[in-house]
């Protein structure tokens, strides 16, 4: 029995019952079966009002930007998010009101590129319930939720106002008698995560930094992956240590090339600092605001659109050459 020295203030918005979790788990279908479909099928099939969503990727870095367009051109609502170092996903969401409470780790800031403000006014509106942690304590949320586990156990927030604010609790170790946070485990109900490659059923690939991904994976109920490009299952069988995500976690598989931008995506592209800097421009007048989200997302009728809005290949290119530090004349 551990001994409970302190309680975070926070809500807690995802059960962490290891067991309510597994009992889901056991009905997920583990055929070896295709499961591509479109961008807009997905997010209807799997995305509903209320549920708890999370959003893979790193800040900027290799973002599910599809996704997140989808959901608000679908107007889903009332959903908790999981703000694990969310940038411009974060952005985009808030520009919907597509969430109402909010698990905060790293939100509002598009890192040092500075702050969103309609981003800002949103969570200061009052309309979103959240609850504090950290970078760290989400992915032990979520390294919890992986090993089918109620919580993992840290010293990260120890000490600190996060703390008092999150949904974590003290204990006394029972071996040494030692304080640790534990951190409660995250199933959220779907997730979405851009890799560079995928076949028909879902194993993927990924380069550059995971972050959580691989335990987020895991540990989400319905997994729609996104990818740059979609490659035959000879080619995954060719090397299956590249495989970092297996087809059994997934339950869509989307082609999306160029998926991540405006942000990068690890040795493919590098980030769009203009388009991302006309985001935070126009976001400080409310009705301009208003125009450019029309022009974007809600008029356009899918990511190729957009894309073409933003410069179509040639812009891809230019951020291609960025990416491989290639000079262009």
């Amino acid at each position: 029995m551990y001994k409970i020295i302190a309680e975070g203030t926070g809500p807690l918005f995802m059960d962490p019952d290891p067991d309510a979790a597994r009992a889901f788990f056991r009905t997920k279908p583990r055929a070896l079966a295709p499961k591509v479909m479109k961008v807009s099928q997905a997010v209807e099939r799997f995305v509903h009002d209320g549920e708890y969503l999370a959003i893979g990727g790193f800040g900027a870095n290799r973002i599910p930007t599809a996704i997140c367009h989808e959901i608000l051109r679908q107007n889903k609502k009332n959903l908790a998010f999981a703000g694990h170092t969310s940038t411009h996903d974060f952005q985009i969401l808030a520009a919907g009101e597509a969430f109402d409470r909010c698990d905060i780790a790293y939100i509002i800031g598009l890192e040092a590129r500075g702050l969103s403000a309609h981003a800002r006014r949103y969570m200061e509106s009052g309309k979103v319930e959240s609850c504090e942690w950290t970078n760290y304590a989400m992915a032990c949320r979520l390294k919890a939720a992986a090993m089918g586990v109620s919580f993992v156990p840290a010293r990260n927030v120890l000490g600190t106002d996060t703390f008092i604010r999150s949904a974590a609790k003290i204990v006394e170790c029972p071996f040494t008698g030692k304080q640790f946070v534990l951190f409660p485990a995250l199933w959220p109900d779907v997730s979405a995560i851009h890799v560079h490659e995928s076949d028909i059923y879902g194993n993927c690939r990924l380069k550059g930094i995971s972050i959580a991904d691989l335990e987020l994976a895991r540990a989400s109920k319905h997994l729609i992956i996104t990818c740059e490009r979609l490659v035959h299952n000879d080619e995954i069988r060719s090397d299956p240590s590249a495989t970092v995500i297996p087809y059994f976690l997934v339950d869509a598989v989307c082609e999306v090339p160029f998926g991540s931008y405006p942000g990068n995506m690890p040795y493919e592209y590098y980030s769009d600092e203009v388009h991302l800097r006309e985001w935070l421009n126009v976001e400080k007048d409310e009705e301009q605001f208003r125009e450019f989200l029309d022009k974007y997302i809600y008029s356009v009728k899918d990511f190729t659109q957009y894309l073409e809005l933003c410069g179509g290949i040639q812009r891809i290119n230019e951020l291609r050459a960025q990416e491989h530090l290639i000079e262009v004349e």
